[in-house]
């Protein structure tokens, strides 16, 4: 028998158990690390909270932790909490656009209505196609309807449900802020279409019902 048989001879494969010898004790048994995003993603909002928090005791520097503990924060209805983790954040980077947001979003819920357009306008200004694009254009028509500028709140509407077409609640929202307008064929399609994507949205139901008399009447 040759060299190059006795390499394919099973004696010659080493067992498990010393292969498992040759790992170093804990390597496949490491604590995984807590993910606040993935609590916040999955509304453990509590979870990301703490976690964060615990992040941010080690390296108060780490913006991404004020990031996600600024939302969680926000879904909890916490809201001046949310507000003093997001200056904190927006010291470390002055032009983060999560930090802009967030702002903005706690300002929109306080009620704050022009200084969160004064945010939104930012974040538009500095990521045009960001991932909470289609949320600030949303909330931006929110507060125009708070305003009673009905027009520009379609403007905004219109856009968000350009970035977001399947959200039936967007559609409705448009769609009552063109019928707001007099705008009531448009406002009519909207709620036809926001019946398509969810034909279980009682608002979407009375507002075409009350556009399509209205519409009638004239």
């Amino acid at each position: 028998m040759n060299k190059m048989q006795e390499m394919y001879l099973p004696h010659k494969v080493p067992c498990v158990g010393f292969i498992l010898f040759l790992i170093p004790w804990g390597f496949g048994f490491a604590q995984v690390r807590p993910d606040a995003l993935v609590e916040y993603r999955n509304g453990n909002y509590e979870r990301a909270v703490s976690i964060c928090k615990d992040e941010i005791a080690a390296n108060s520097r780490n913006l991404d932790a004020h990031v996600v503990l600024c939302w969680s924060l926000i879904r909890l209805n916490r809201y001046q909490d949310a507000l003093t983790y997001a200056l904190a954040g927006r010291s470390l980077s002055r032009y983060d656009p999560r930090i802009i947001e967030i702002l903005g979003e706690v300002s929109y819920y306080e009620g704050r209505n022009r200084e969160a357009l004064q945010y939104f306008q930012e974040y538009i200004n500095f990521a045009p196609e960001g991932t909470r694009i289609e949320t600030v254009y949303y909330f931006i028509g929110e507060i125009y309807i708070r305003l009673g500028r009905f027009r520009h709140a379609d403007i905004a509407l219109s856009t968000a449900v350009y970035w977001q077409p399947g959200n039936a609640n967007w559609w409705t929202r448009l769609a009552y802020a063109r019928e707001s307008a007099g705008d009531l064929s448009e406002a009519i399609s909207a709620y036809e279409r926001a019946l398509s994507l969810n034909a279980q949205l009682a608002d979407a139901r009375r507002g075409l019902t009350r556009a399509r008399q209205a519409l009638g009447g004239q």
